[in-house]
Parts: structure tokens; C-alpha cells; sequence
């Protein structure tokens, strides 16, 4: 287990770089968010006319993309993106499907040609089986996952909903560890962090329940990975919450 080594480079950064791959991840979330309250607004139905703006507008940034070779990578980092929010929400909340999202991302890989699709399915696979590849997309995306997740089971009103929910958070977590046996832990610490972060500054939900789900997050991990890896996503973590203290000090002062 190299916990302490640095990550190995991310060849597509070439294509996307780092801000672009941010970028990519926050659409995702905004895009899901939006098709989700779709899905709840008309109990599951896809309201065709909303989807059709939503694809035009995330076709027009693909096209944005400087070569076809970007362009197809962009289109595989917004639909990795996609599924990965969409398999995350089914599982927290005991969903069979979001229909609209399904017809999003059906209605996105139908406007590609032969040659687009393959191109797509490339990056799309090089995305899934490479640790490294697109990185900075990976970081802010399962930090965004796993925040709305947390954020949602601090809103719960019972014991039962957070159960469910922080069940569904620390699998998601103990999988990116296992997935990613290189890089997952990083990710894992950076939201274990975030959650942190907004515990201590108030932004976040306080409340009992918040915090009787945030410890048992923290226990299923400790139970669920091997110590090593767990005292090693702890450090990370608590470097990061450190960190954060001693810039808001400085900013006091």
C-alpha cells in the first residue's frame, strides 16, 4: 500500500485539464440535481422538453472541446459523472431508477455518429479502469457524492433514514478504497474532511442526529478497512482539518 507515494500523472489532463475536469464534475452535480427534482417533481416521469435544453446545453459544452479526441472526453467525464450520481442517489434512497436520467444520458449518446461513439466509449472506459485518469474530475465528483449524501442524512428525521443513508455513504466509500487501492483512500479523506470542516465552521447540520450518523460513518470505516489504510485516510484527513483551522485563524487575525 503506498499511502505516502505521490499519484502518478494523469495522461488526460492533456485533453481536459484540471479546471475543465473540475468544471465537468460540478455540471454533473448541477445537472443531476436538476433532473432529480425533475424525477420527484412528476413522479418519475421525464419531462421531454426540460431534458431536451439540459442536452443541448451539455452537447454545446462538449462541442466546446478543442479536438474531436476532447470533445468525446468531455461527453465521458459528464456521463461518468452522471451514473456515478444517479447509482449513488438509487441506493440511498431504495430507488429502482430515475427514469429521467436515464433518458438524459440516452438522449446524449444517441446524437453521436459511429466514429463519436467509439471515441466515447474509449475515454468512458479509460475513465472507470485507470485510477490516474482524470483525477481532478474524480477528487471534486466523489467529494460532491458523498457531501450531498452526508448533507441528506443530517436532514433526516429519524434514526432509521440515517442508518440508511450512512450505510449507503460508508459502502460507496469502502468501494472507492477498493476500486482505486492507489488514490481511493485520498478521495475517502478529502470528504471525511470536508465533513469535518463543515461540522466545525457551522455551515453544515449540527444536530443530534448529524452527529450520531458522522460517527457511525467513521465507525463502519474503521470496522470495514484494514487499520492500516484507516489510520492512513485519519492522517490525511486531519491534516486537511488542521489546515483549514490555521488559515481561518490567520484570516481572524
Amino acid at each position: 500500500m503506498t499511502t505516502h507515494s505521490q499519484p502518478p500523472a494523469d495522461q488526460l489532463a492533456s485533453l481536459v485539464n484540471p479546471d475543465t475536469q473540475r468544471l465537468a464534475a460540478r455540471m454533473a452535480q448541477d445537472v443531476f440535481a436538476g433532473v432529480f427534482r425533475q424525477a420527484a417533481a412528476n413522479e418519475g416521469a421525464p419531462d421531454v422538453g426540460i431534458l431536451g435544453e439540459v442536452a443541448a446545453q451539455c452537447a454545446n459544452w462538449c462541442r466546446a472541446g478543442g479536438s474531436d479526441e476532447a470533445r468525446a472526453l468531455r461527453l465521458a467525464l459528464l456521463i461518468s459523472g452522471l451514473d456515478q450520481w444517479g447509482l449513488a442517489y438509487t441506493q440511498a434512497f431504495g430507488l429502482t431508477a430515475i427514469h429521467p436520467l436515464t433518458a438524459l444520458i440516452g438522449g446524449l449518446r444517441t446524437r453521436l455518429d459511429a466514429r463519436e461513439e467509439t471515441r466515447f466509449q474509449r475515454y468512458f472506459e479509460q475513465i472507470d479502469a485507470i485510477e490516474s485518469a482524470a483525477v481532478d474530475f474524480k477528487v471534486d465528483l466523489r467529494r460532491g457524492i458523498h457531501l450531498a449524501l452526508w448533507h441528506a442524512m443530517a436532514a433526516c428525521e429519524s434514526s432509521e433514514q440515517v442508518e440508511a443513508i450512512v450505510r449507503t455513504l460508508g459502502s460507496l466509500m469502502v468501494a472507492l478504497d477498493q476500486k482505486m487501492p492507489e488514490l481511493g483512500w485520498r478521495l475517502v479523506a478529502d470528504a471525511l474532511a470536508h465533513i469535518q470542516i463543515g461540522l466545525l465552521s457551522g455551515q453544515a447540520p449540527a444536530s443530534p442526529l448529524a452527529q450520531e450518523g458522522t460517527q457511525q460513518l467513521f465507525a463502519s470505516l474503521r470496522h470495514a478497512l484494514p487499520e492500516d489504510r484507516y489510520q492512513a485516510i485519519l492522517a490525511h484527513s486531519g491534516q486537511a482539518v488542521v489546515a483549514w483551522q490555521q488559515a481561518a485563524r490567520s484570516r481572524a487575525h
